[in-house]
């Protein structure tokens, strides 16, 4: 098939409604195949608009399909290719059971010359959602099978779009022999138990009855802007009858929707039955459609006991458990077939072969004990490692090539904030991310981490791999004065200030997410002050070093190493500044170049200095949430601390100037800043 290949870094979409391969038709020798509709990089499709998300194209929306769909998109290749990060892959069985013995890429391949065809079997397939359409001529409304499918250019998916052919127009009187673009519907309804359906017009209007005129009656939206009306109003065009969507919004909406929710994943075609959750109304472009659940490690040099599990895994993955356990007995027989699967076993001895297969055979844990680790697992085991490995700067000269890592410990500049106490400069990094899966209404640290709220991926809730993608990049480490911080803590956790924030974390999660939040304890879920200062100096650097290293603010991102101590981990107080790329080898050196003595030196005391002022001043470094306020964040703003969706890791909640530096307030109340005053040393 001749059609559009995705640029660099980018993935094919394509349009699916029933059949499970969207690209069936270029194997059966049709000279044409317009089935795909569009791209997207992996890190879109990997945080905002991965499978059961909607993606919305020029003139109508998507919804990328399950992970089962994706196997007829692979299975045009002689061999899968996967990303071997068993620190990761640990974390995805934990939560998703230890069948998934992969992460796998997504199915993008870059063209390597201007005439190749290579690449143009894989992409992603996926549904057109929402189903419902509206007439842009006549207002008519109805579902797919109503409209008619056309794009006349097969190298311009960007012009593909649903028409309604004779479209006798508003009134009757311009009628369209090429018939008018349609739209989607934008009403949806959604649970909190992730389920997706289309919004049941026909009944609505009905007021939960059928029409006395018509057994399939045809529907018209008319916007209504005018006067009292709000939103668009529903007519049927049989019986004549009426009503505004305004009726369903809101909480004494929700009363007049249907009682129960039909238990539809569009994403997976199929039906949950027993869903017990009540249905809201939900628009098409809401932000809480989707929440993506992801996880991600810095790739660190192995241990040798990483090693082995490494080893286990790649065997696992390679020869399948079964092969492994025919032959495991026989060493040699084990080379031959990793041999045969271009597994390079060179240099291992027989005994480090016979350990990994005996990891490979070995019982997985039951399900009562995986759910007992589950629980206690905390989202920060996974920086632990990252923190420990950077506390030890004679590892630094042994780093292996292999994990994509190379930092470097930096001399203090003499004249650097004394309470800054290390600097370590991330030549080269290699990010991995990992999908576990994703939510509605509520994000997956409003849910209690609860994974029988994360939306399956598959139709047996089973998935065997999931998508990760592998950044690679540079970045900046600074460490805090260790003593300093938690001196310094002590005495923040006495002040009226951090009451005042606790209180409205508290009222925030009682009165927004109280349908999955209603059983936490919501000061579990506070980070510590450490956290708050490390976050604020955080996007306080990205500001200032998006103006000195070429890099655009939402291109840098953070990731915080800010927890006190308990009996499993050491306190740590540090942070990263980093920047990757998934569609290339690396970065250009202009965020490390920053690490450079002097230049950091200065850099701070201007980011300090920065901080330290806002054009929304006073109000901005007074701001104090006081019940009913419910707002996360004090002394912060867009003026002065806020950062890009991309750059921050808690969606700029947990941010106060005050921690930083002192600051004049409207009560004369003292807040101990950390810094004090950027020009104190």
């Amino acid at each position: 098939m001749a059609g559009l290949l995705p640029e660099p870094g980018q993935d094919m979409l394509h349009d699916e409604h029933e059949l499970l391969d969207p690209l069936g038709d270029a194997e059966e020798g049709m000279v044409k195949n317009r089935a795909k509709v569009g791209s997207a990089r992996p890190s879109s499709l990997l945080y905002t608009y991965g499978p059961g998300a909607i993606i919305d194209l020029p003139s109508f929306s998507i919804m990328p399909a399950g992970l089962d769909d994706w196997e007829s998109i692979w299975k045009r290749r002689e061999s899968v290719p996967s990303i071997l990060e068993t620190r990761l892959l640990n974390v995805v069985r934990l939560h998703l059971g230890p069948q998934v013995d992969a992460l796998r890429p997504f199915p993008w391949q870059p063209k390597r010359m201007g005439l190749s065809g290579e690449g143009s079997d894989l992409g992603i397939p996926g549904r057109v959602f929402p189903q419902w359409f509206r007439c842009t001529g006549c207002d008519y409304l109805g579902p797919l099978p109503r409209f008619h499918y056309t794009n006349t250019h097969p190298f311009r998916p960007d012009l593909a779009q649903f028409t309604h052919e004779n479209c006798p127009g508003r009134g009757g009187r311009s009628k369209r022999k090429s018939g008018s673009p349609a739209v989607p519907a934008q009403h949806l309804l959604t649970c909190t138990n992730g389920h997706l359906d289309e919004f049941p017009y026909s009944l609505w209007v009905h007021r939960g009855k059928t029409c006395p005129k018509a057994e399939l009656p045809d529907l018209k939206m008319r916007d209504a802007n005018v006067g009292k009306s709000v939103g668009s109003i529903i007519a049927c065009a049989s019986c004549g009858q009426t009503r505004g969507m305004a009726e369903a919004q809101g909480s004494v909406g929700r009363e007049k929707l249907p009682l129960k929710c039909r238990g539809r994943h569009p994403h997976l075609n199929a039906f949950d039955h027993g869903c017990d959750a009540r249905p809201a109304l939900i628009m098409m472009g809401a932000s809480n459609l989707w929440f993506a659940s992801t996880q991600s490690i810095i790739v660190m040099p192995r241990t040798d006991a990483e090693e082995k599990e490494a080893l286990a895994d790649r065997l696992r993955l390679e020869l399948g458990v079964e092969q492994v356990k025919q032959f495991g007995s026989q060493v040699d027989v084990i080379k031959a077939l990793a041999g045969a699967k271009n597994l390079d076993l060179d240099g291992l001895t027989d005994d480090a072969i016979a350990a990994a297969v005996a990891d490979v055979l070995a019982p997985a844990d039951s399900e009562e004990v995986r759910q007992e680790k589950l629980a206690a697992w905390d989202p920060v085991d996974l920086l632990v490692p990252e923190w420990r490995y950077l506390q030890k700067p004679a590892l630094f000269s042994q780093q292996q090539n292999s994990s994509g890592l190379m930092v470097t410990e930096m001399q203090r500049d003499t004249d650097l904030h004394p309470l800054i106490s290390r600097v370590v400069a991330v030549n080269k990094m290699k990010k991995v991310n990992a999908v576990l899966g994703f939510t509605r209404l509520d994000e997956m640290d409003r849910v209690n981490d609860l994974v029988s709220r994360l939306v399956k991926l598959t139709r047996n809730r089973k998935p065997t791999w999931v998508p990760a993608t592998e950044d690679r990049g540079e970045g900046i480490f600074l460490q805090l004065d260790l003593d300093a911080v938690a001196s310094w803590e002590q005495s923040i956790l006495a002040t009226p200030l951090w009451d005042a924030h606790r209180s409205a974390h508290r009222r925030n999660f009682e009165r927004r997410f109280s349908e999955t939040a209603k059983n936490i304890d919501p000061d579990l879920r506070l980070p510590a002050p450490r956290y708050w200062l490390l976050h604020t100096l955080s996007h306080a650097l990205i500001r200032e070093m998006a103006m000195s290293s070429g890099y655009g603010a939402a291109s840098l991102t953070e990731r915080i190493y800010g927890w006190t101590s308990t009996p499993q981990r050491e306190a740590a107080a540090g942070l990263l500044i980093c920047t990757t790329a998934s569609d290339s080898e690396g970065t250009l050196g202009g965020l490390v170049a920053l690490s450079e003595p002097k230049r950091l030196h200065g850099l701070l005391l201007s980011a300090l200095r920065r901080a330290a002022r806002c054009s929304s001043d006073p109000v901005c470094a007074t701001r104090t949430p006081s019940d009913p306020e419910d707002f996360l964040h004090g002394a912060a703003c867009h003026c002065c601390s806020f950062a890009s969706e991309t750059s921050c890791e808690k969606a700029n909640r947990f941010l106060d100037r005050r921690f930083l530096l002192n600051l004049p307030t409207a009560t004369g109340e003292t807040v101990p800043a950390f810094f004090e005053s950027p020009d104190v040393l």
